[in-house]
């Protein structure tokens, strides 16, 4: 049987290093490799970082001779079943995805896509690439939608909590890294104008915070999202 691989991408430093294994497999093989991203939105509502992503992806696809780049722009249903879709369509025998590691919490309520994926493909090779957070710089770490969150003085340092106190320091947003089953993420807040960003580790600030506290704010949290 002829061989035909097909990498799968999203948004993120790791797109590119999927594409380079993929072709270091087509290389091998002989065979035909295709580049495939999804996303719900039209091409033209993309933001700049979307765009970056999309023609740096494109610069790789015609530096790794790839067959073909297939973005599906506003596609509203499920990418599982519009990878398979394209599978189907180029005879695709080795499917590469990436993942990173999912928590038993995260696996119970919003389900594994790879087994959602596998249950659309037949006859197709699923190769995962896992993704380690632990060797990512810190412009690579993925975090959730930021929620609302307050930070209390406690001795020296600050604790991130999620109800509004009387003795509260700082109001701002929460975003809480992908993958933790801990308050381990970044804070961002507004103290006269100026932006600030503090980490956070179980509940805990890590660091200093340079701003004035118990001040009154004219930036609601929501500017920060």
């Amino acid at each position: 049987m002829d061989e035909s691989i097909l990498v799968c991408v999203y948004y993120g430093p790791n797109g590119e290093r999927l594409i380079r294994r993929g072709h270091k497999m087509a290389s091998m093989l002989n065979c035909p490799l295709y580049i495939l991203t999804v996303d719900p939105l039209p091409y033209d509502e993309f933001d700049a970082e979307k765009s970056g992503y999309i023609e740096r992806w494109k610069e790789l696809a015609e530096e790794c001779d790839v067959e073909e780049f297939i973005l599906l722009d506003n596609e509203k249903r499920p990418t599982a079943k519009m990878i398979a879709e394209v599978a189907h369509k180029y005879n695709v025998t080795q499917i590469i995805i990436g993942q990173t590691a999912q928590n038993r919490w995260e696996e119970i309520t919003k389900g594994s896509f790879v087994n959602v994926l596998l249950r659309e493909i037949t006859f197709v090779d699923l190769h995962i690439v896992s993704l380690d957070r632990t060797i990512k710089s810190e412009d690579e770490i993925e975090y959730e939608a930021g929620v609302r969150g307050y930070l209390l003085k406690e001795g020296d340092s600050y604790r991130l909590c999620f109800s509004c106190q009387k003795n509260m320091s700082y109001e701002g947003i929460f975003y809480k890294e992908i993958g933790t089953d801990f308050n381990n993420g970044m804070f961002k807040f507004v103290c006269n104008g100026i932006t600030h960003q503090v980490h956070v580790a179980d509940d805990k600030v890590t660091e200093p915070i340079d701003a004035p506290s118990n001040v009154k704010y004219e930036h609601k949290a929501h500017d920060l999202i």
